[in-house]
């Protein structure tokens, strides 16, 4: 399968800063790949690299087998970009903003009005088409945003954050859309630090941590790691410490960990045994309110790569305003 966008030894430094370290990667012909990692681990330095908005000091990068490093201008056409914040007028109406972006993009007037409408209506916005996008919700801005991107019905697509600040509406009609547009055979590079949507949406991740790429996989190879674990969440009513010493030292074998104060997680390679286990916690006067299975995901793989907690990566996200 031919690639559509291959990175190699790509660098970037500001100042005394190595924002991006000697990546290399390839994203394959009609694929969605994602790029997940947290605050300041690269992403929008990368993406930007990618769609031309900064240079890479070293590396190349090429788009549909273009050297894209050394002639942009030969590539722009392939591309749609959404940017992780809007780029579209607040003055104009969501018609007059598809329209200025298909102009830009060399369409003729009558071809881009007509996608213009087509878009609107395939993207539930035909009752805004003539409000002014100052006045569109955050979720009707990214949809706008989105739409604005692929006017020129691009091959190669980069989405930069798609679904973040939007309601979960937005984010799930959004996310239906990506998949839409990647069903139809567009090529879908896109960065976020949400790990669930990564791992709904993407065939194959990249994890980025401090301008560096620390792995590259299918979701179904990077979830094959955590498969053969067993994992069992009990919430209780009330713990000490005394009590939780007293479980790691009866059931050696399983690993323990205290969530919170409502929650303990039990894991094990081989399938846990919850009977002993919550009769254990009777005989300590600990109430055991549910005791449930929990499927291993993809952020058990991101911290157990990258060492990064995912809460401490969502504060982070919060606290930056959603720049990475």
């Amino acid at each position: 399968m031919q690639n559509s966008i291959s990175v190699s030894s790509l660098t970037k430094s500001f100042d005394e800063v190595r924002a991006v370290d000697s990546i290399s990667f390839d994203v394959r012909e009609g694929e969605l790949f994602g790029f997940l990692g947290p605050n300041g681990a690269g992403k929008t330095t990368t993406i930007n690299m990618l769609i031309g908005l900064a240079r890479p000091d070293k590396g190349e990068i090429r788009i549909a087998d273009i050297n894209s490093t050394k002639n942009f201008k030969s590539t722009q056409h392939l591309m749609g970009i959404v940017p992780d914040e809007s780029n579209l007028y607040p003055e104009l109406t969501g018609f007059e903003n598809l329209c200025f972006c298909g102009a830009l993009y060399g369409m003729k007037k009558n071809a881009r009005e007509l996608k213009a409408k087509e878009l609107l209506e395939k993207f539930n916005l035909t009752e805004a088409t003539k409000r002014k996008f100052a006045g569109y919700s955050r979720g009707m801005k990214r949809k706008l945003t989105i739409a604005a991107g692929i006017i020129h019905d691009p091959p190669i697509l980069f989405l930069d954050e798609p679904t973040t600040g939007i309601d979960v509406a937005s984010t799930r009609l959004i996310r239906q859309l990506i998949m839409e547009l990647n069903r139809s055979g567009k090529t879908i590079f896109l960065t976020t630090h949400y790990i669930e949507e990564a791992e709904r949406l993407c065939k194959r991740i990249a994890f980025i941590v401090s301008g560096k790429i620390v792995r590259i996989d299918s979701v179904e190879n990077l979830l094959q790691q955590v498969q053969e674990k067993h994992i069992i969440h009990f919430a209780v009513s009330n713990t000490t410490s005394d009590s939780c010493q007293k479980l790691k030292s009866t059931f050696p074998e399983l690993e323990w960990e205290i969530i919170n104060s409502g929650i303990i997680q039990a894991q094990n390679s081989k399938p846990i045994q919850i009977a002993p286990l919550v009769r254990f916690f009777e005989e300590q006067g600990i109430e055991v309110t549910e005791a449930r299975k929990v499927r291993p995901s993809l952020e058990e793989v991101f911290v157990e790569v990258t060492g990064i907690e995912v809460e401490m990566m969502k504060k982070e996200k919060e606290k930056s305003g959603g720049k990475a």
